[in-house]
């Protein structure tokens, strides 16, 4: 056991919690997801009625996983008021898939500091509901908590509320669109065919529906996985989104969720007489982020914020990668865990080591930022089995953008704690292209992706390009015959030359052809 007299943190109780029902009048709030979350990670201590409530009256911290389903005045402040605490840390955390882990690593940084006795850090989302809600034209049921403001959750598939950009004057900027284009550049960058990289990416989340299949808490938990087949062919069910992603390989986030995590030190855990077969230890996390604007970053078939963040995570836990036994890669398209693979040298399919706990958000469920808050106790669960020793969540968030792994054991560290996060909030070190907002000139395509409509046409296509002189553009097709061949599916885009000129409406425009004088 550490001997530096800094207090030693651990988990000592973990909750989840699923209201499977659309029905409206079963519609349950976030927050009360969350509370009942709460008070299942309190009876998961083991602790008799009055210990536990020794427990809950001691939280001290209490950081929540920001909510896309509604938007509450003081979600922190209401959980605590609800909890009948009142703690000197609160925190809400900002939009993004690495929230669960980046606040997981601060409060046990926190117990380590000797800076609160009991940490509790939770997030939910019920996005099912809410999407019931909806379509019936109905307002939630009486009770739920008076939204702030508007009371409108985050849009999800409104370009626009990125505000006025480069992105936006292209209408690309939204998950389905970016991620797409880092899977086309990899696929080129490993000079796969694309029926090739379909296969791998058909058989990578096959295998992750068949873990969700016998998760209880996946929203697909009892309906049969679906199968390489299915997910890799396009169908009237199962249409392109954006190539070379049909629906099955886009994230699913209408789900009701939630979870929590109760951290403490050993010595108060004792005090409380908390059972060690409840412990397990944080060793450690990093993370940082690749620039908000995708637009800037060094290239698409790699994620400097994902490998620095796998590197110091595992470094700040005193861990290699030969001794992480269990893996949780965040996984809302298949780009991500393929990127980290890729890094820690990993196959992509047929892997000897799980890499995912719960079964990627197609199947087990998006969760809104709260994905990754489910492999967190679930690692922990499986840690308690004692069959693994050493695990590792890697949680990502927004556009192939903000990253955070955290490692965790059933064993203690040999040496206090972290004191800090290793990494930057924002990678600057790395070298990125000029970017030229109206271009004109040949051009060749970096990488690239097709937006299609609902009947399975195309709709738009987006390009990122390279122009004589190194300067990075972005650009949407020009022409109806353009915009055919990019959505052919055959024959490999990445590498082709083409030309480009802004046109009136302040978009750069992409055609195969050189452009006709006006």
């Amino acid at each position: 056991m550490v001997s530096s007299g800094r207090p030693v943190p651990i988990v000592v109780g973990v909750g989840d919690i699923k209201n499977r029902s659309l029905k409206i009048e079963d519609a349950i709030e976030p927050m009360q997801l969350m509370l009942q979350a709460i008070r299942q990670a309190i009876q998961d201590t083991n602790l008799p009625s009055s210990s536990a409530l020794s427990l809950q009256s001691s939280i001290d911290s209490v950081s929540v996983v920001n909510t896309w389903t509604w938007v509450y005045p003081d979600l922190p402040g209401l959980i605590s008021r609800e909890l009948g605490v009142e703690p000197k840390y609160k925190v809400l955390s900002h939009h993004g898939g690495d929230s669960p882990a980046k606040l997981f690593d601060e409060a046990a940084r926190g117990i380590s500091m000797g800076e609160y006795r009991v940490a509790l850090v939770t997030g939910g989302e019920a996005l099912a509901s809410l999407g019931a809600c909806a379509a019936a034209g109905k307002m939630p049921p009486p009770g739920w908590t008076k939204p702030d403001e508007s009371g409108k959750g985050i849009s999800l598939s409104d370009v626009s509320r990125f505000g006025e950009n480069l992105g936006t004057r292209h209408s690309v900027g939204l998950p389905i669109h970016v991620y797409p284009l880092y899977e086309n550049a990899f696929r080129a960058h490993r000079r796969q065919s694309i029926q090739e990289n379909n296969r791998e990416s058909a058989e990578l989340y096959a295998d992750f529906a068949k873990v969700a299949e016998k998760n209880p808490l996946a929203w697909n938990y009892g309906q049969p996985a679906a199968t390489q087949e299915v997910i890799g062919t396009v169908s009237k069910k199962n249409r392109m989104i954006c190539f070379p992603y049909p629906l099955l390989m886009n994230a699913f986030n209408n789900i009701n969720l939630a979870g929590a995590c109760i951290l403490t030190s050993t010595d108060y855990a004792r005090e409380l007489g908390i059972p060690t077969d409840r412990w397990i230890y944080p060793l450690g996390g990093a993370g940082t982020s690749d620039s908000g604007n995708f637009w800037e970053r060094p290239n698409y078939y790699s994620s400097p914020a994902i490998s620095r963040s796998l590197d110091e995570g595992l470094k700040s836990s005193g861990l290699t990668k030969e001794q992480i036994d269990i893996y949780d890669f965040y996984s809302c398209f298949p780009i991500v865990p393929k990127l980290a693979c890729q890094h820690l040298g990993l196959p992509m399919t047929k892997q000897s080591k799980p890499i995912t706990l719960l079964g990627g958000l197609t199947s087990f469920g998006g969760a809104g930022n709260n994905y990754s808050f489910h492999a967190i106790t679930e690692m922990v669960r499986e840690l308690r089995k004692g069959k693994a020793r050493n695990g590792l969540v890697l949680a990502n968030g927004g556009m192939v953008t903000y990253q955070y792994v955290v490692c965790l054991s059933n064993k203690p560290r040999d040496s206090p704690y972290p004191e800090s996060n290793p990494l930057p909030d924002l990678l600057e070190d790395e070298e990125v292209p000029e970017v030229e907002e109206k271009a004109e000139g040949e051009v060749v395509i970096e990488t690239y992706t097709v937006e299609f409509n609902r009947d399975g046409s195309p709709l738009r296509g987006h390009i990122i390009g390279r122009l004589k002189n190194g300067h990075r553009v972005l650009a949407n097709e020009g022409d109806e015959a353009t915009l055919v061949q990019l959505a052919s599916g055959v024959k490999e885009q990445v590498g082709r030359k083409g030309f480009v000129r802004n046109g009136e409406d302040g978009r750069n425009l992409f055609v195969f052809h050189k452009f006709e004088k006006l």
